[in-house]
């Protein structure tokens, strides 16, 4: 079972890796996003703005690149995914994936967004914020994506369904970076 969900992963990177464009295009979406953000503000000296700035910078990204997730994925090539593997692998194996790449993408967007003025007080405990942010963010909308890929494939309808989940986990989870800022 654990290697199956190894060559899942593996799968995903593989598929990412082959699609540079999409990797190139959320780097660029993160640091024109900071670059308009560094435009407006020019230095951010109020912890609170920057982590809402970084957090909302994180969800956008999260969501473009979640999406793609499940909406990449054929009626074909899931069949064939169901005959190798069972969905509960699928699954967990697409949950790991999106965790790695989100926690890196946020890694990325806060060094980033340093740049903009970095209030941090205690770093590892804003990076473990950060990180558990990012795996509770990938947990949410690899669900999420999952329920609106088996109803047309909408991109808008995971938007739909997340929401309503995501706003009260950002409110928590700007609040436990807020204390490692001040």
């Amino acid at each position: 079972q654990i290697n199956r969900i190894k060559s899942l992963i593996h799968k995903e990177f593989l598929l990412d890796w082959k699609e540079k464009n999409s990797l190139a295009s959320i780097l660029i979406y993160v640091t024109s996003t900071v670059f308009v953000c560094y435009l407006s503000f020019q230095t951010i000296i109020e912890t609170t703005t920057f982590n809402a700035l970084l957090w909302i910078i994180i969800l956008f990204t999260s969501v473009n690149t979640i999406t793609k997730s499940f909406v990449q994925e054929s009626e074909n090539r899931l069949l064939y995914m169901y005959s190798l593997a069972n969905p509960q692998e699928i699954i967990v194996g697409k949950l790991i994936y999106n965790s790695i790449l989100l926690l890196l993408i946020s890694l990325v967007t806060f060094s980033v967004s340093s740049f903009l003025g970095n209030p941090i007080v205690n770093l590892p405990g804003f990076l473990g914020a950060l990180v558990l942010g990012s795996l509770g963010l990938s947990i949410l909308l690899t669900l999420m994506a999952a329920i609106a890929s088996k109803s047309s494939n909408n991109p808008a309808l995971m938007a739909i369904l997340s929401f309503p989940i995501i706003i009260p986990f950002l409110i928590t989870i700007i609040a436990l970076s807020l204390n490692y800022s001040q």
